[in-house]
């Protein structure tokens, strides 16, 4: 593997003040109570964001006007440790990645680990997308710490 390569992807961590369960519930099921929408979301204005809890699930945002957005496939689901995304903002062909979220015990507390990989399979402006994407987990995840 090339050093470009391992470069190229994007770790987080974030720590959230509750138990593994409830960091895990709060990221899916709830998910529409922190996404900052307004700024991270395909429609101007979004009603509901939807995780559909198994392999093969699709991951989604609801507009007001009742369009959906697709956002990411579900590759692996193991509540409430882990879930895996094929991450690919409407389908788009050349612009799938893969999100690997992991949700572990640190004392009474969460630590939350986003990897977002992949980014050599993005066909068209794969580095400026990358950037895109470093930068703007840093705003999900800080909303999400913020809510929880």
């Amino acid at each position: 593997m090339s050093d470009a390569l391992v470069m190229a992807v994007i770790r987080k961590t974030v720590t959230v003040d509750c138990a593994v369960e409830e960091a895990f519930r709060v990221f899916t099921v709830d998910a529409i109570s922190w996404w900052p929408a307004e700024t991270h979301s395909i429609h101007e204005s979004v009603d509901e964001i939807v995780f559909e809890p198994k392999v093969g699930g699709a991951v989604y945002e609801i507009a007001t006007n009742g369009e959906r957005g697709h956002w990411a496939t579900v590759l692996e689901w193991e509540p409430p440790h882990r879930l895996v995304l094929a991450w690919n903002i409407l389908e788009r062909e050349g612009d799938l990645t893969e999100v690997e979220v992991r949700f572990l015990p640190e004392g009474e507390a969460t630590r939350v680990e986003l990897e977002h990989r992949g980014w050599e399979n993005v066909e068209f402006d794969g580095p400026a997308k990358r950037r895109n994407y470093e930068s703007g987990w840093d705003a999900v995840l800080g909303a999400y710490v913020e809510c929880v």
